[in-house]
């Protein structure tokens, strides 16, 4: 019976060993031209379940010739044993030239095969993913491992019989998961799209439907080591075959051999600086296309790292039809831990990848949505992964996701998981409520005293389709109530077409109005709401408004808004209502009536729906991010003072620089070429907080400066450890250089200065006022070190321009705190 009749599984299991009887560690058994197959354990066991239709198992190893067995449908468990042969070759076509190293030559041939091997050269090119994830904790003290709740879950791992390691503590099993999905991309232009079919979550996992829960399959992790630069954990690694491999690695030729069917060189890479984040490991080019084969890379312990005990990437490709190399097999380990010695967090990634079709495009329109959960990929049948998955399970993997099913039920793993969930997303989950923020319940300023807040936020439970937030708050000082209500409906996804309506009663800020974007750091934006908020002018807000947005094609998203705003100044202010001149009439509230249309423009950004209503942006931005406003106010509409046009524009980018490190810039330029009063204009944040913002101009006061037409850049570039790795004393401490620079041009027209009066027209007394920039722009420049005591960053800044100003900090040290790996 052939090969393509069979129905049943059948079950392999066996060992692999050299002829002296020796075990092959880590040896392959596989069914050559599929993913299916296992790798033995470090003694030379393996077993694995065939899927599929088969004849023949391979084993293979590095430095032993490939063995091959005839299997047979005969029975539905059968042993395997191989003896694997010495497999070396000579090296052929290299050619040993005087004070050359032979391994650049062999480099040069990699970059000149580098368009036919590469799988940017196919047109598109799609395939069947498999990736399971695994998280562990290891190195648990003793003290720690007698805690309630980790007692409990080494307790369900020693019954099950889970491993523990060389030093024999417990190593607790935390989460695991497998998806199974198909992923599509498209080369010219870059297009991905990955469609979830099944996925299946064990232990502390996070909830269904979350952006967490989603962006575990294959798309969200490109391993092209084609390209200069590996992107992990936000940092930027050098690829051992990258353009300029001879400035960044030391090689290495140790041989030729069978890797499979192919004849390789065997390399051994080092980084030239231990501290550079570059690889070290081995390489398997082949002999006769120059091709990356197999890989086998980490990361070097003394590199400019934060937390990272350890990063390791073993990878195996396989040519397409068309040429280019598709990978079959990725394994990813990566390991975290806080200080020497302490517990540790170990993440294993395993993806495989199969049925590859090359040179079938689809329909750009296909990629609309990168992301496509099917509508049952959570509700897995009992032994659907067994059956389904392209490798067989390890006795200590199946043992793992056993342990972590049982675990999850434990009341006391239950409690870690509400608490954990309160802290990442600030909301006490309550069924079909979410009570929140939780940092917003209590807070204090010099105009409401005491400010009690409680809200919540309706859950997926309550409504797929709808979301509440609603919220009320009191201030002891002021006496007022303040309230507000956000309704969210999703209209329709595949566009991500939603509907908004909010109404809010609350005190807001002159300083922050239309900064929102800007207050990107928590610490910041305490500071500026909390204490002494007089200097920022502060006023009682009523806003209504109706908003619609849309992808209209990829990348490109519309907003329409409809907004009502009725402004109470709670510091003494007056604006002309006629013609402005003194001793005609003025008044203090006044009421704005807008449409704002507002287009936004980021290429290459993916979206993931988090909770199945809401959206959040993940991966690398490659191309800048455009976002374009136009605000037009209505006079006498529902009561509106004035008529005047808003427009914006606002850029943002981030540019990996290489070795230099990242440069990332922020463009945002302005035009209102109305009359209205200062409020209604731009009011350029300031700091005066000793935390820094990057959104902010650190040396500039609150409402120090005001404008109808300005342009602005901010500019930081982190050098990583360009610098300071080469540093005798400094390297050792791994810190960062990080430069700065804040430029702003910007004016007031006269018909904007002549608006407000000089003096209170009741009192006399004289009005607070405000201040425009003249021909020179605000300027300012920075340089600082970061990741001291892996967490904190200092900056030195300097104000060149307007030194003499009233009030002016020409020079000011600011302090942030940022966890970077």
């Amino acid at each position: 019976m052939g090969p393509a009749a069979w129905a049943q599984r059948i079950s392999f299991n066996g060992r692999i060993t050299e002829t002296s009887g020796q075990p092959v560690p880590f040896a392959s058994v596989f069914v050559r031209g599929t993913s299916q197959g296992a790798t033995a354990d470090d003694k030379g066991y393996y077993q694995f379940t065939l899927t599929g239709p088969a004849d023949t198992l391979t084993a293979s190893a590095i430095g032993f010739a490939p063995v091959k067995k005839a299997v047979t449908s005969d029975a539905a468990r059968q042993t395997l044993n191989f003896v694997l042969g010495s497999g070396g070759v000579s090296l052929g076509e290299v050619t040993v030239r005087p004070h050359e190293n032979p391994a650049y030559r062999i480099l040069r041939r990699v970059d000149a095969n580098r368009r036919r091997n590469q799988k940017t050269e196919l047109a598109s090119y799609d395939y069947d993913s498999y990736a399971r994830n695994e998280l562990l904790i290891n190195n648990l003290p003793d003290q720690l491992s007698r805690r309630k709740l980790l007692r409990q879950i080494t307790a369900v791992a020693d019954t099950l019989g889970l491993e523990r390691d060389a030093n024999g503590r417990p190593v607790v099993p935390i989460f695991a998961s497998e998806v199974l999905s198909h992923f599509y991309q498209n080369n010219n232009p870059l297009r991905q799209r990955e469609e979830v079919a099944k996925t299946q979550m064990h232990g502390a996992a996070p909830r269904e439907g979350s952006v967490v829960s989603q962006i575990m399959g294959s798309s969200f992790q490109d391993w092209d080591f084609y390209r200069n630069w590996i992107r992990i954990v936000g940092k930027d690694f050098i690829s051992p075959i990258a353009e300029g491999w001879k400035f960044s690695y030391e090689y290495e030729l140790q041989d030729s051999l069978m890797v499979g069917d192919d004849y390789c060189y065997k390399l051994k890479v080092t980084p030239r600086r231990p501290q550079d984040l570059a690889f070290k490991g081995t390489i398997w080019i082949t002999t006769d296309t120059y091709a990356l084969r197999q890989l086998d890379v980490e990361v070097s312990t003394q590199a400019n790292l934060n937390f990272i005990e350890q990063i390791a990437v073993r990878q195996e490709l396989t040519p397409t039809t068309a040429g280019p190399w598709l990978p079959t097999v990725t394994r990813f380990v990566i390991g975290i831990r806080p200080s020497k010695g302490s517990t540790g967090v170990l993440a294993r990634i395993s993806t495989l990848y199969s049925n590859f079709r090359v040179n079938q495009p689809r329909p750009l329109a296909f990629y609309d949505k990168p992301l496509e959960i099917a509508a049952d990929a959570y509700d897995v049948p009992p032994g659907y992964f067994a059956q389904n998955r392209p490798d067989s399970l390890s006795r200590q993997e199946q043992l793992t996701l056993t342990v972590l099913d049982t675990v999850r039920q434990l009341p006391a793993v239950r409690s870690v998981l509400e608490l954990a969930d309160i802290v990442v997303n600030g909301y006490y989950p309550l069924g079909k409520i979410d009570l929140g923020p939780i940092l917003a319940t209590l807070g204090y300023n010099n105009i409401e005293g005491l400010r009690l807040r409680a809200g919540f936020r309706t859950s997926t439970e309550w409504s797929r389709d709808w979301q509440l937030r609603p919220y009320v708050a009191y201030g002891t000082q002021d006496g007022r109530f303040k309230y507000g209500l956000r309704v969210q409906r999703v209209l329709e996804r595949r566009h991500w077409t939603v509907a908004n309506f909010e109404h809010r009663h609350d005190i807001d800020q002159v300083a922050l109005l239309d900064n929102d974007y800007a207050l990107e750091n928590p610490l910041f934006e305490a500071a500026a709401r909390l204490g002494n908020i007089s200097n920022s002018r502060p006023l009682l807000r009523d806003l209504t408004s109706v908003s619609v947005q849309s992808d209209l094609f990829r990348g490109f998203t519309q907003r329409v808004m409809l907004r009502r705003q009725q402004f109470q100044p709670l510091y003494p202010f007056a604006y002309y209502t006629q013609e402005p001149r003194p001793g005609n009439p003025t008044g203090t509230d006044f009421t704005l009536s807008e449409v704002i249309v507002e287009s936004r423009y980021a290429r290459d950004e993916v979206l993931v729906a988090n909770n199945q209503n809401r959206r959040t942006a993940v991966g690398l931005k490659r191309w800048p991010v455009f976002t374009a406003r136009y605000t037009l106010g209505l006079n006498h509409l529902l009561g509106s003072d004035f008529r005047y046009q808003k427009f914006n524009l606002l850029i943002d980018h981030s540019l990996r620089l290489g070795q230099l490190g990242r440069t990332t810039y922020r463009v945002d330029a302005g035009y209102i070429p109305s009359t209205v009063p200062y409020p209604v204009l731009k009011s350029h944040l300031g700091n005066q907080s000793v935390f820094y913002n990057a959104g902010a101009y650190n040396l500039m006061r609150y409402f120090e400066f005001v404008s109808d037409r300005y342009a602005g850049l901010q500019l930081e570039h982190q050098f990583g450890g360009f610098l300071t790795n080469s540093l005798p004393l400094i390297k050792q401490l791994n810190w960062r250089l990080v430069g700065t620079t804040n430029l702003l041009w910007g004016s007031v027209s006269e018909a904007n200065r002549r608006i407000i009066p000089t003096t209170d027209p009741v009192t006399g007394e004289p009005l607070p006022a405000f201040q425009s920039l003249g021909r020179l722009p605000y300027a300012e420049v920075g340089y600082g070190i970061e990741n001291i005591f892996k967490i904190v960053r200092v900056d030195f800044l300097h104000r060149l321009t307007y030194r003499d100003r009233p009030e002016a900090r020409n020079f000011g040290v600011k302090l942030s705190l940022k966890f970077s790996l």
